[in-house]
């Protein structure tokens, strides 16, 4: 009988494919992430491995395992995952894409309108001192119509934001490495921008490109010097696509008029200095936290390591 390591929980719904194609599933029980030795330890002699973005599968990892054949990462992304080095040994691996599309785009949009309308800022007023009444000048926030909304990255959660937030009248322009066909521009009414114009003309500018070497700190000091005071930036891709030292600075300087986010570039920590101001949203990573899209990840990572079990060639695989 083949073996599977889970180095967190996961919905049930992926251990009952597991457990119905014949597999003997171990999974990490401890209340914080597994640790890089727990998770040597506890890979050896297994045939597949299903992870978090949150955990680290690097060389020593791999190496740890000599008869891993699957890793399957739970997740859209696999930053965590040393690909390479798994290509090098044969190794497949998958990820979670689609699934978490609608998931992130209504965060991304719940997001936008809470920034722009002071609503969490709102709320906190309320929670502690209170207010006064109703007043023509107080607690004044902006409306999106007719306001320029700038996507970098116009994948499957880019255009569902653009979908989303087209139905607030607001004007979309992106950007990203490959121009869409004409015929998707004209559905989501969307026009292509250099990204010196995207950062220049947004009044929200939101961010839904995966993270590479490209990408990395793509926004810093130089960027936000070039954004209107005025804007908003919205982060539900990845941390470190921000140089998140230079936004806290832009931010303290009025450079913006604030920001939110859900990834952070030291995640799980979040700099002391954002906490500090009223014009940023911070979430816990809740793009895809829906039961709906964690269900659909949990189903396709356990497939792919029944697949593989199979003798099959498991879906979604990034390193071929």
């Amino acid at each position: 009988m083949a073996n599977v390591f889970i180095t967190a929980a996961i919905p049930q719904a992926a251990l009952k494919v597991l457990q119905n194609a014949g597999l003997n599933v171990e999974s990490y029980t401890g209340s914080d992430l597994i640790t890089k030795d727990e998770l040597i330890k506890k890979v050896a002699g297994k045939d597949y491995l299903i992870t978090p973005l949150s955990t680290q599968v690097d060389q020593d990892v791999i190496d740890a395992d000599p008869q891993l054949k699957l890793i399957a990462n739970y997740g859209a992304g696999f930053n965590n995952i040393d690909v390479k080095y798994a290509r090098e040994k044969n190794i497949p691996v998958t990820n979670t894409p689609k699934v978490s599309t609608t998931s992130t785009a209504e965060v991304t949009t719940g997001l936008i309108i809470s920034l722009a309308h002071r609503i969490v800022e709102g709320d906190k007023l309320m929670r502690t001192t209170g207010f006064a009444g109703w007043a023509p000048l107080f607690f004044l926030g902006h409306e999106l119509a007719g306001k320029t909304l700038g996507i970098f990255g116009m994948g499957q959660i880019g255009q569902a934001v653009a979908k989303r937030m087209a139905a607030f009248d607001m004007k979309i322009i992106y950007t990203q490495r490959h121009q869409l066909t004409p015929e998707i521009e004209q559905k989501l009414n969307a026009k292509f921008v250099s990204m010196e114009e995207l950062i220049k003309q947004s009044d929200v500018l939101t961010l839904h490109a995966p993270l590479t070497p490209e990408t990395k700190h793509i926004l810093g000091t130089e960027q936000f010097k070039q954004m209107k005071n005025s804007a908003y930036l919205i982060n539900a891709s990845r941390g470190p696509v921000i140089d998140e030292g230079a936004l806290l600075t832009a931010l303290q300087n009025h450079e913006l008029a604030g920001a939110a986010l859900d990834v952070y570039e030291k995640e799980p920590e979040v700099a002391a200095g954002f906490k500090k101001l009223d014009n940023v949203i911070l979430t816990p990573h809740i793009g895809n936290a829906t039961v709906e899209a964690r269900d659909a990840m949990a189903n396709i990572v356990a497939n792919n390591v029944a697949l593989m079990n199979q003798g099959k060639a498991p879906l979604y695989v990034v390193n071929d």
